[in-house]
């Protein structure tokens, strides 16, 4: 499939994460076709060839409630091909397929993670705390078990300022920003940034606003990391190990609660 979620960050959404039960494992890889439901990119081409995504996942095993992670990279259209907001659908669509079938692969729909790089930070934002793209495929954004953006736009993207006729380097914050849609009911957040001397443009400060007005609107469980001496492809790496203790986390915390 093209693009490949742990190859090629910068042009994919979001991965989606559920717990598997053991470190050592047998795992295996399905390839699906189309994440949507009914038959839209048959006669599109393009759709067909983006509109895809692969499931890594542990054999025989059930609920992955523990340690290790089954994986669902996704793929999907990309500007200027499609306007931006095509993208965020997509995402969305992926995400539902998700809900709707991770638990074929023996996972459990209430601990599915979602997280991406750059743009990738942007659509985990944009599904996770705007409601209305998930309940277009009657999930509930609420259920995501977390969402943990990696140096995405918590502004207006700058792809989408773009097809507007507004210059990259000046900021708004409309319903296409993930600041828009704060609010305090949403899924648990660890935002994750590189060295706000480093990273591009201002991605630090807008993501360190989203934590601010966060807690400010309400939310109880939202973290902001920035990872010093890495510029914005660098904080990739460290950042992955966070994610992993993030996921452990909230694991055992649902755990506890049943």
């Amino acid at each position: 499939m093209k693009p490949y979620l742990l190859i090629t960050f910068l042009f994919i959404p979001a991965f989606l994460l559920a717990q598997a039960s053991e470190m050592l494992v047998t795992y295996q890889t399905d390839t699906i076709s189309s994440y949507y439901p009914d038959d839209s990119t048959r006669n599109n081409p393009y759709m067909k060839d983006m509109c895809v995504l692969d499931v890594y996942y542990p054999v025989g095993k059930k609920d992955f409630p523990n340690r290790g992670i089954a994986v669902v990279g996704v793929g999907y259209r990309l500007a200027p091909n499609v306007k931006a907001i095509n993208c965020i659908k997509d995402a969305a669509a992926a995400t539902a397929w998700v809900f709707n079938h991770i638990e074929d692969y023996g996972g459990n729909k209430n601990l599915i993670f979602v997280s991406g790089m750059s743009a990738g930070g942007y659509l985990t934002y944009m599904i996770g705390l705007d409601k209305s793209y998930l309940a277009s495929h009657t999930i509930d954004a609420n259920h995501i078990a977390g969402l943990i953006p990696f140096s995405g736009h918590a502004i207006t993207h700058f792809t989408v300022r773009k097809e507007m006729g507004i210059p990259g380097h000046q900021p708004i914050i409309d319903q296409m920003a993930p600041l828009y849609h704060v609010r305090p009911d949403a899924s648990p957040l660890l935002i994750i940034t590189g060295d706000r001397n480093l990273e591009m443009l201002g991605r630090y400060e807008e993501n360190a606003y989203m934590m601010r007005m966060m807690k400010v609107a309400g939310h109880k469980n939202v973290k902001l990391y920035e990872l010093d001496g890495n510029d914005h492809g660098q904080m990739l790496y460290p950042a992955f190990p966070l994610l992993l203790r993030e996921v452990e986390a909230l694991t055992a915390a649902s755990n506890n609660k049943k």
